[in-house]
């Protein structure tokens, strides 16, 4: 009883390859009558620095419940990472749970990089400092 225990614990860390889209085919799937529905999983200081994301895109926070997606449409998940370190790890979480994912390769860094479509987003704002703060 205990190997199957152990392998059954061992079967939820199986590695499953994402699969990656171009910027190309991406642009080109987006401009279709069902276009795919598009991840930002740029971890959390990449993405609270940038102004920009993909048209429509979701967040998806490693720390914060994870979004709705739709089971019934492609999953694209993108990152700031050229080498698409965390957003092929999500796309491969999806796919275990059944979603069509798979990474953007090279992540939003080729995508502006090829002047493609983006969409604004608020960056934080630095508060002022405290009265008295900056004195050394």
């Amino acid at each position: 009883m205990r190997v199957d225990s152990a392998r059954a614990a061992r079967s939820q860390y199986v590695f499953v390859p994402a699969p990656r889209i171009t910027k190309e085919d991406l642009k080109q799937r987006l401009e279709s009558a069902v276009p795919p529905v598009l991840v930002d999983a740029r971890l959390k200081y990449p993405y609270e620095h940038s102004t920009v994301r993909l048209p429509g895109a979701i967040r998806f926070a490693d720390n914060g419940p994870p979004p709705s997606l739709p089971r019934d449409r492609e999953i694209v998940v993108y990152d700031s990472d050229p080498n698409e370190l965390a957003s092929s790890g999500v796309a491969a979480g999806l796919i275990r749970q059944g979603y069509n994912a798979s990474s953007l390769k090279g992540g939003i860094v080729e995508w502006l990089a090829a002047n493609l479509p983006t969409e604004t987003k608020d960056a934080p704002k630095q508060a002022p400092p405290e009265p008295g703060a900056l004195k050394g």
